[in-house]
């Protein structure tokens, strides 16, 4: 973990929102100060995410400084912007452990502190939550109750967030105020079509002008003022719409707007909160804010800095940089294959839900815009786009992470998978993948793919794997035109020669690495490299277990698994996914199914557990979840029965339960 830095004088004062009310409004400029200074300093030391929370510091301070928080309920979307709520509502000394084995979390998480209002991690999901605990106010008579939920950072390209913003639009009497950060920015910048219509809104600067204009001036007449405000409101739809050349969408929507405000004028925004904070009925206040407000060099590459390790604040550059040489990242593999395989196959498109650079979509976007599509924050859309191109005799690629997919089941079930079509689903940051914790781990795509029918599944052992099975699944034979879910972890591979000619891999077929008596160690993925870096430790023992690359949970290699099963005791699966459903689950289901009379003595499945894994380095969470190269040597060593007895994975469980 960093070390804590000094907060500023200010600052240093405020250890709960009850603080922050007791400074005049004068002094918020310099909080403002300091705590964008306190951020700057201590994310350079730990890493994390660093632009989005710069660009809503002044909104920060002016909520909760406005609202009587945690009464007042603040919904963060995303989660990612919400380092500074963090820090002003106690947990400042702790900031330096963010993201870290033990320390507080990267998103707002309900039981770490009640004005945690809810969990998010993925996009899109505050207005909708808003609007249950805006009826929830209402239901139990908390008529003073106001719900703030603050979306933006491309969070609003979502289907969720619209249907969140139709059903706040038909109950007029919630008390929910929505705050529209528009900072034109995702990770990558922001696509679509609403991207021009806020656009225009912020440029329509008259109707502001206008508006602000009469709603004072009638407020001074003291005996029709509040009836002539009534007219006003009344005449504000057909006024926007005159001077912004459209209709207003929030408007039509039954959500009164307000906006576009500069949200980096914190005493600005202290008074329109406050005179929002009095109205009824579902508002919006669209603010106008810049990632990465503060530090010049996140403002310039607002993607680079959306997440970043430790770095220099002086000079912006890392800290953490290795100089020899290393294996790429898995999404650097995919994102140069790609390229080599749409140049050479004219049917291949490629897709990614607002990742181009995380997924390294990038390089395609730029070398062939159009053949390669980012269509925002919209898995769903993503999905079914995917399916439309594919009926049409295109062989989409889509890349996305495991955790994102979730978002998108029903349509890869009922859009790709039910009409058999042709897809190939690039699943990124596969398993467990540190830092960001519970809401980003790729724990699921194994169990929730392998029960689908018709579809292919596997995982490459490494970087050449990967290509050989992008390769192999854009293959046009009846065998390889069906949907693909090809898994691969976050971050770097094992192979610093991973350049290699393209391979076909028969479907449906692993491989032995190591030939072994007794005992075998069956893995799938990145495992695999776990499971013969255990190998390695136990052939120094004087054991050689047979080592398995699996390679495909659907179709699984049967004929392998039989070969195996008659001549082991005892079988060790390894896979970086949830134990039930996942590969072992795969094995066992097959042994059953086939009533086989094997030798096999003992199975034991090592995997992620039936709990959600707390944020931390990769390496941390293998080990928590016993399934990387020292536990595989201890399972091995307990079934052979040698040397000290080890917990076996429901005891594992069971104590990290405890």
């Amino acid at each position: 973990m960093g070390e804590p830095v000094t907060p500023g004088e200010l600052l240093a004062q405020i250890n709960s929102p009850d603080d922050l009310r007791k400074l005049p409004l004068e002094a918020l400029p310099r909080l403002c100060d300091e705590l964008r200074d306190f951020l700057i300093r201590q994310i350079a030391q730990v890493g994390g995410h660093f632009g989005a929370s710069l660009g809503v510091v002044e909104l920060t301070v002016a909520l909760h400084y406005v609202f009587r928080t945690p009464y007042d309920l603040i919904v963060w979307d995303v989660g990612h912007q919400a380092y500074g709520h963090k820090v002003l509502t106690g947990r400042r000394d702790q900031l330096h452990t963010i993201r870290q084995w033990g320390g507080i979390s990267g998103f707002p998480v309900r039981s770490e502190s009640p004005y945690d209002t809810f969990g998010v991690g993925h996009s899109s999901t505050s207005i909708a939550a808003g609007v249950g605990m805006a009826i929830a106010a209402r239901l139990k008579g908390e008529h003073d109750r106001v719900v703030v939920t603050v979306i933006g950072d491309g969070a609003l390209t979502a289907g969720l967030a619209y249907e969140g913003l139709n059903n706040a639009g038909a109950h007029p009497d919630i008390n929910l105020l929505i705050i529209l950060n528009d900072n034109r920015m995702s990770i990558d910048p922001n696509v679509g079509a609403l991207v021009q219509y806020l656009t225009d809104l912020t440029t329509t600067s008259l109707y502001n002008r206008v508006r602000e204009e009469i709603w004072r001036l009638l407020g001074k007449l003291s005996i029709r003022g509040t009836q002539l405000r009534d007219l006003a409101s009344r005449l504000e739809t057909s006024i926007k719409s005159f001077l912004s050349k459209r209709s207003n969408l929030f408007e039509a929507l039954g959500i009164r707007y307000f906006g576009p405000e500069d949200g980096h004028d914190v005493i600005r925004l202290v008074q329109v909160l406050q005179d929002l904070k009095n109205l009824k009925g579902p508002r919006i206040l669209h603010l106008v804010t810049v990632k990465g407000k503060g530090y010049p060099p996140a403002e310039k590459d607002q993607v680079k800095w959306h997440s970043t390790g430790r770095f220099d604040v002086r000079t912006g550059k890392p800290l953490d940089r290795k100089k020899e040489p290393a294996p790429p990242k898995y999404q650097d593999v995919f994102g140069k294959t790609i390229i080599e395989l749409a140049k050479a196959n004219p049917r291949i498109v490629a897709i990614t839900p607002a990742m181009p650079t995380g997924s390294s979509l990038v390089w395609m976007m730029k070398e062939m815009p159009d053949r390669a599509f980012d269509v925002g924050i919209a898995e769903q859309f993503a999905v079914t786009f995917a399916a439309g191109l594919a009926t049409q005799g295109l062989l989409p690629y889509v890349a996305i992470y495991s955790t994102f997919l979730q978002r998108a089941y029903d349509q890869l079930i009922h859009d790709v998978a039910l009409q058999d079509l042709h897809v190939v689903f690039c699943i990124d940051r596969a398993g467990l993948v540190g830092a960001d914790g519970p809401t980003h781990h790729g724990a699921f795509d194994i169990a929730y793919t392998r029960c689908v029918p018709n579809m292919i599944v596997c995982a490459p052992a490494n970087e050449a794997e990967l290509r050989h099975l992008l390769y192999t699944a854009q293959l046009d034979t009846p065998d390889h035109r069906h949907p693909w879910a090809i898994r691969y972890p976050r971050g770097q591979g094992v192979l610093i020669d991973w350049h290699v000619p393209f391979e076909e891999i028969p479907i449906g077929k692993g491989t032995v690495l190591q030939e072994g008596e007794d005992l075998a160690i069956i893995a799938y993925g990145h495992a695999v490299n776990f499971a013969l870096a255990a190998a390695r430790t136990l052939n120094e023992k004087g054991i050689y277990p047979t080592v398995v690359n699996a390679r495909f949970v659907k179709p699984l290699d049967e004929d392998l698994i039989e070969k195996i099963a008659r001549t082991h005791q005892y079988l060790i699966t390894v896979e970086d996914g949830v134990i039930h459903g996942g590969f072992g689950s795969a094995l066992l289901e097959f042994l059953a199914r086939k009533g086989l009379h094997t030798r096999v003595r003992a199975i034991r499945l090592m995997g992620i557990p039936d709990q959600f894994i707390p944020h931390g380095t990769p390496q941390q969470q293998h080990a928590y979840c016993g399934f990387d190269a020292p536990a595989i040597v201890r399972t091995a060593l307990d079934m052979l029965g040698g040397f000290t007895p080890v917990e076996d994975q429901a005891n594992v469980t069971e104590r990290q339960q405890t």
